[in-house]
């Protein structure tokens, strides 16, 4: 049995609520959190706001993750950005799903395959999708069904590992069905009301939660053993979300 520690994190660019950019702020909250496997959005690449810097390199590097993958979805006069995933698992497969519909933002989901173990086969295999999607409920229900639709989710199984994560903008929970009904995924940052009914965990605006945009789905042969975010103050301020993490068992043997 392992164990693997994922974090989805939207870093605003590494521009604070304060409009400052401090990316080292960045730096210490993902390293308290010493992850296996972070997933980022809104990270820039060549863009003067953020001194023209590859992000991703900057934090993949300085929070020692040794494989890194940077997928751009805007581009902008100077510059683009994007979704980043950080990982100690080789990275063995990497593409971008453009999710984009019609006019809207351009928005996408990167997806990752990562190695495991030395084993052999899709048992020592993760499949990574990390989204941002768009502001609008209608928006949003046809990505996810682009994402559905998609060759990589399509040449999945239901038994591979799997997690989808990242900024939903999904306020009112309304793809929630379509995961964990439509394609036997489960929650891992729901948590149960006294009621009995599924509430999402807040995480914007940082600085005072109200919604519950950032969110990870799995399926296969993952266990949620632990979730939660951070009481690191800097948290508050070093973007307009707040991080939430997750900790899995999977048998690879």
């Amino acid at each position: 049995m392992q164990q693997i520690k994922l974090v989805t994190y939207n870093i605003h660019r590494a521009i604070g609520i304060d409009r400052k950019f401090a990316p080292e702020r960045i730096i210490d909250i993902l390293n308290n959190f010493g992850a296996d496997v972070v997933l980022l959005q809104e990270v820039d690449e060549g863009v003067p706001r953020s001194n023209e810097l590859n992000l991703a390199k900057i934090l993949a590097q300085a929070c020692n993750y040794p494989y890194f993958a940077l997928s751009h979805n805007v581009t902008l006069k100077k510059g683009s950005y994007g979704n980043a995933t950080l990982s100690r698992f080789p990275i063995i497969k990497q593409n971008n799903i453009d999710l984009t519909i019609a006019d809207k933002k351009k928005r996408g989901c990167q997806h990752t395959t990562l190695k495991l173990n030395n084993g052999r086969g899709k048992k020592n295999e993760l499949e990574v999708f990390n989204l941002h999607l768009g502001l609008s409920a209608r928006e949003r229900e046809k990505q996810a069904g682009k994402l559905f639709k998609s060759e990589e989710f399509l040449s999945l199984k239901s038994e591979h590992n799997c997690i989808v994560g990242g900024d939903f903008n999904d306020w009112r929970s309304m793809l929630r069905a379509l995961f964990i009904i439509g394609k036997d995924f489960e929650c891992a940052t729901d948590k149960t009301s006294l009621r009995g009914s599924e509430i999402a965990m807040k995480t914007y605006p940082s600085f005072a939660p109200r919604g519950g945009l950032d969110r990870i789905y799995y399926r296969g042969k993952l266990k949620c053993v632990e979730v939660g975010s951070t009481k690191m103050r800097i948290a508050k301020v070093a973007s307009d979300h707040l991080p939430v993490f997750t900790t899995f068992e999977v048998d690879v043997s």
